[in-house]
């Protein structure tokens, strides 16, 4: 009989012991000495109110220091082409490991590309098509609308041996998949001429319209000094060759007063500037701009497929690349399936692959030519997400900023299972995150607050979502929040009606849009909430839209100039002491000459992290000392941007700086909840709820009837949210009418009429399945939507 041996269990390694990511004394923007562990290899959802410290504790210290460390492996040589990223105050990070951050940015405002190009498809497809496509014409270039076919001739010299040559005349070819009338835009544009000049003024009377061409700067002293036309005689005057010169001259070497400088036509400047461009990523008054002077129609030549003849001409089973990148992605992959090649087997796999990521991720429903800037910011994060599905890699750190934006409640539990199949994987996730669905999953929850701003800052709870829920934090005393529905609804004062709506996926829809009312439009993403009140909505007089488009600011920018509050605060100022308005702006004469208005001096040291530090003349007050001895009610302009909203509110309605413009939108920004902001805070420090407020709050001052908003709970605390109903509830009771696009229960709870698209996503949906108050779609339960408002109020 053998006899047993017991074998004691090894000895603990010491490299067992690295089961936590260690951060003591975080300082990054709010965090007060923030000190936490956070288990690895573990689901961790971080919470708290819009601006507590969430993204500043996860992306700006933990991502931001592990990204920085990976960076350090390179050879400076290689350094010096990557971002500097400076190490984040903190006074120690143990325990990192390689961090791969999935945001919420838009995806690139590249007007070229597309989802299929976005995901590495559009490449696979090229290589398919250039090995099976017929007839053949050539390599995946050929199939691609960034490469413009190209022909060249001339000598070249063949060499014969013993030091012989011949020199032969030839021909070279390469040919590209882009369509050569659009340029591979899909589109072609025209340019209205009276939107880029009044004729009857000369240049030097401002005659030119065009957002940042004054006479004043470069502009000016390039049209005075070019001598191609005379700056002082109007416009209407001008000769056929002047009038060419001025609007549509090519780039040409001049010299004006000493310095070289090019001179380059209105029309091919503005292709150049904005047209260049995405449209939607452009500054506001410059998108106005382009939308009033220039009209885009698709191109007639390749129909918006953005391809050339020959690449649209090479088929596999009778469907070209076009065909095919315009097809649903789920019925796309059905097609992919069908193709039984074993000479490209490994592509047809490695393509099969991208595509059902697709749809297990819930983009299903979108195309392949689907131009990426039009993407909402959940989209892009979702497909963002898709290239780490299937990757081998574990022990890495996934970050996720708000994963479940954008998505229906139906969809949060697809995005729960992928977030929870990465953890399992042996990776540690990392989600900041508001929604209570998601919270649930997490296997250590880390609350930041208590309140916002310099509010917040400090570690109120952490631990598992029990314990939460038990804690008397603001996020633990709201997990459990359910809206009731109301008891009585508002009646409409009338209705916007709606026609054989067909934009994207919607089929010829009709519908009556109530007036005077909250009206909320839902359904499951890429049901079409978007294309019917964007694409029959909005654009009608009296409506004014509030996006998800991001705010783009630089560290100059702060909540007084974003949204229009200096001006009227300069003017007081200004009116105050008989001086001119532009004193009190650092970023005009006001400015510190030391560090040009910026308050700080940068230092550049190469490829090392570029050094910050508080200008020594100005205090980081960003004014010349002579600016601030003028005063307003006893407050100097420096002393008056660091207030914060709620006491600048206070100081400009009453007393000598009694103030009604600046009174005026103090009152929009309390409404929305940002009473604790300062108003000379670098945008750039604002968390995602912040500027999505910040936009509200300036939005609501244009003038119309009806307000379109778009997700406005996106990156809000449930605290939060409540205050957004009740700034919806003012603005309909002040006579508004509001029409919200939104996944939240308890904004679909809070409405006085519900419209509900679906059933399904892409040509799945695209119908009307419901209209009615929110009580009925409870009652009804006919659409997903109707199931989980139901299970969420408790019916």
């Amino acid at each position: 009989m053998a006899t047993r041996t017991h074998t004691p269990p090894p000895p603990p390694r010491a490299a067992d012991d690295h089961d936590m990511i260690r951060v003591q004394g975080a300082r990054e923007n709010n965090l007060k000495d923030v000190s936490v562990e956070i288990p690895k290899r573990r689901l961790t959802v971080f919470t708290g109110v819009s601006g507590s410290g969430k993204s500043s504790l996860v992306f700006g210290t933990i991502a931001a220091e592990s990204q920085r460390l990976i960076n350090e492996t390179y050879s400076a040589f290689v350094q010096g082409f990557m971002p500097t990223l400076a190490r984040p105050e903190v006074d120690l990070l143990d325990g990192l490991t390689t961090a791969i951050i999935v945001d919420q940015e838009r995806m690139g405002a590249n007007p070229r590309s597309t989802v299929g190009t976005a995901t590495d498809a559009n490449a696979m497809l090229r290589i398919l098509f250039s090995r099976l496509g017929q007839p053949h014409i050539g390599s995946p270039n050929a199939y691609s609308f960034n490469v413009p076919s190209v022909k060249a001739s001339g000598a070249i010299t063949v060499e014969r041996g013993a030091g012989k040559t011949k020199t032969e005349k030839a021909t070279f070819t390469r040919l590209g998949g882009m369509c050569p009338r659009c340029e591979g835009m899909g589109s072609v544009n025209d340019i209205d001429l009276t939107q880029l000049y009044d004729d009857t003024k000369s240049l030097s009377e401002g005659a030119i319209t065009i957002p940042g061409y004054s006479m004043e700067g470069w502009y000016g002293r390039i049209f005075r000094g070019c001598g191609y036309f005379d700056p002082d005689k109007p416009i209407r005057k001008y000769t056929k060759k002047e009038l060419h010169d001025l609007l549509h001259r090519e780039a040409t070497k001049i010299k004006v007063e000493g310095i070289n400088l090019t001179y380059l036509g209105l029309i091919p400047q503005i292709q150049k500037s904005f047209l260049a461009k995405d449209v939607d990523a452009l500054q506001p008054h410059i998108r106005a701009f382009v939308e009033r002077a220039v009209t885009f129609t698709t191109c007639p030549e390749c129909d918006g497929t953005r391809l050339s003849a020959e690449a649209r001409s090479s088929t596999i089973n009778g469907k070209s690349i076009a065909d095919v990148c315009a097809m649903q992605i789920t019925d796309l992959a059905d097609w992919i399936r069908d193709l039984d090649e074993p000479s490209v087997a490994p592509l047809l796999a490695g393509l099969q692959h991208l595509l059902d990521s697709f749809a297990q991720i819930g983009l299903g429903y979108l195309s392949l030519d689907r131009p990426a800037g039009t993407l909402s910011g959940g989209e892009a994060q979702r497909t963002k997400m898709i290239r780490h599905l299937g990757s081998s890699l574990t022990d890495v750190t996934y970050v996720f900023d708000e994963p479940t934006i954008g998505l229906h409640p139906h969809d949060i539990e697809r995005m729960n299972e992928l977030l929870l199949r990465l953890r399992d994987k042996g990776n540690t996730v990392l989600v900041v995150e508001h929604k209570p669905e998601t919270i649930a999953i997490a296997d250590h929850v880390v609350d930041l607050g208590p309140g916002a701003g310099s509010g917040g800052g400090t570690v109120c709870y952490k631990g598992p979502v029990d314990g939460l829920r038990a804690s008397d934090t603001i996020t633990g005393r709201h997990l459990d929040d359910r809206a009731t529905l109301k008891d009585t609804v508002r009646q409409p004062t009338g209705t916007l009606q709606v026609r054989g709506a067909s934009t994207h996926n919607l089929r010829d829809v009709d519908v009556d849009i109530p007036l005077g009312v909250l009206c909320v439009v839902t359904g499951v993403a890429g049901s079409g909430k978007s294309s019917l009140i964007h694409g029959s909505v909005a654009g009608r007089d009296g409506v004014v839209v509030i996006d998800q488009s991001a705010i783009r600011g630089s560290r100059r920018s702060n909540p007084a100039t974003y949204t229009g509050l200096l001006d009227p605060i300069r003017k007081a100022f200004a009116k105050a002491n008989g001086v001119k308005p532009a004193l009190f702006s650092s970023n005009s004469e006001g400015a510190c000459p030391t560090c040009n208005g910026a308050g700080v001096i940068y230092t550049d040291l190469g490829v090392m992290a570029t050094v910050e530090s508080t200008c020594e003349d100005c205090e980081g007050k960003r004014f010349q000392a002579a600016v601030l001895e003028y005063t307003l009610g006893g407050r100097d302009i420096a002393e008056v941007l660091a207030m914060s909203v709620t006491e600048a509110e206070e100081f400009f309605g009453t007393g000598d700086a009694r103030t009604p413009a600046a009174h005026a939108i103090l009152g929009r920004l309390a409404d929305v909840g940002l009473g604790y902001l300062t108003l000379g805070q670098p945008l750039t420090t604002l968390s995602g709820g912040e500027r999505q407020r910040l936009k509200l709050a300036t939005q609501m001052a244009e003038k119309g009837g009806v307000y379109v908003l778009d997700e406005p709970t996106t990156g809000l605390h449930l605290a939060d949210v409540a205050q957004l109903l009740g700034l919806l509830d003012r603005l309909v009771d002040a006579g508004k009418s509001v029409i919200v696009i939104e996944h939240h229960q308890a904004v679909m709870a809070h409405a006085d009429w519900i419209i509900d698209l679906g059933p399904g996503a892409g040509h799945d949906g695209g119908r009307v399945v419901f209209q009615g108050t929110p009580a009925d779609l409870v009652a009804a339960r006919s659409t997903l939507t109707g199931e989980h408002l139901a299970t969420y109020v408790g019916a």
